[in-house]
């Protein structure tokens, strides 16, 4: 896949081998360049901030939230990154990215200018318990979700990665990230992953190193795996029939975390890939194309 051109292009030098991106903040404290395949909901921005000077530290803020920083090899070669999601739910508009640096010594915006972005709609007619679950389930979808609001609110502070995103299955994606779907009239939360058609037993591969935030059944997911990946960058890989590591556990790029299954509520085997940077549901397909090899 291609990222777009946004304007004038500068090399990123530990980024992803997707080409084009964008030179801003010309003549500011903070150069910035951005690169993405699309300024859409559910992309993901890699933004380059090159300080005018040595720094030893820089934050981002966009969206309501810190987003990932990650330092430079050598800091005395001045070029940072900022990985910026754009939520499937937001609006288009103009963002901005507030950057600054050691402390606000060195300061500057950038402007997202989000595009618009139809999601399709998919309408079904299924059994009624897929649609409303039963009362006697209550108290654990509601313990389970707030055990997920922990999990994100709580992301390591380091980088735990440092290869790039690699896919956790062979097989390609074959839904549409962002669908809509109405089942039996009723609408439901949009499809916030990828899914891959791989078969039942399949090894299910870490899409990059951290630390494992969840390894457990969940109601809606069936055996389910977080990944931290750190700075506020999480996987999780739904509908395991296998779980092969546990909570806790730190593992690498590539690692084996589970076998695909059908656990939960889904009606076939196949693996549920979704990705979030710092509140934001992405695209999975995305991160490979802009922090890995797609």
């Amino acid at each position: 896949m291609k990222a777009i051109l946004l304007a004038a292009a500068i090399a990123l030098p530990f980024a992803s081998s997707v080409h084009g991106q964008t030179s801003a903040g010309r003549g500011s404290a903070i150069g910035v360049t951005a690169k993405a395949r699309s300024v859409q909901p559910g992309e993901l921005v890699v933004l380059t901030l090159t300080p005018r000077s040595r720094v030893d530290d820089m934050r981002a803020r966009a969206f309501g939230h810190e987003v990932a920083i990650v330092a430079p090899p050598d800091k005395d070669a001045g070029t940072w990154q900022a990985i910026v999601g754009i939520d499937l739910d937001v609006k288009p508009g103009t963002y901005p990215v507030a950057i600054d640096a050691d402390g606000g010594r060195l300061r500057t915006t950038y402007d997202l200018v989000v595009q618009p972005r139809r999601f399709p709609t998919r309408r079904l007619t299924v059994d009624e318990s897929f649609v409303n679950p039963p009362s006697s389930e209550r108290e654990r979808i509601a313990q389970e979700a707030r055990l997920l609001d922990q999990v994100w609110q709580a992301p390591s502070r380091e980088r735990l990665w440092a290869e790039p995103f690699v896919r956790p299955v062979a097989e390609p994606a074959n839904s549409r990230f962002g669908t809509r779907s109405i089942f039996n009239g009723v609408p439901r939360n949009p499809h916030g992953g990828a899914d891959f058609l791989s078969p039942s037993g399949t090894p299910i591969h870490a899409p990059n190193a951290g630390r494992i935030a969840v390894a457990r059944d969940l109601y809606f997911s069936g055996n389910t795996v977080v990944i931290d990946h750190g700075l506020g960058l999480f996987s999780t890989l739904a509908h395991l029939s296998i779980i092969d590591v546990h909570e806790g556990d730190r593992i690498s790029a590539g690692q084996i975390v589970g076998r695909v299954g059908a656990t939960g509520r889904v009606t076939g085997a196949h693996l549920h890939w979704a990705v979030r940077a710092n509140g934001a549901r992405v695209d999975p397909i995305a991160v490979l194309a802009m922090l890995g090899k797609d």
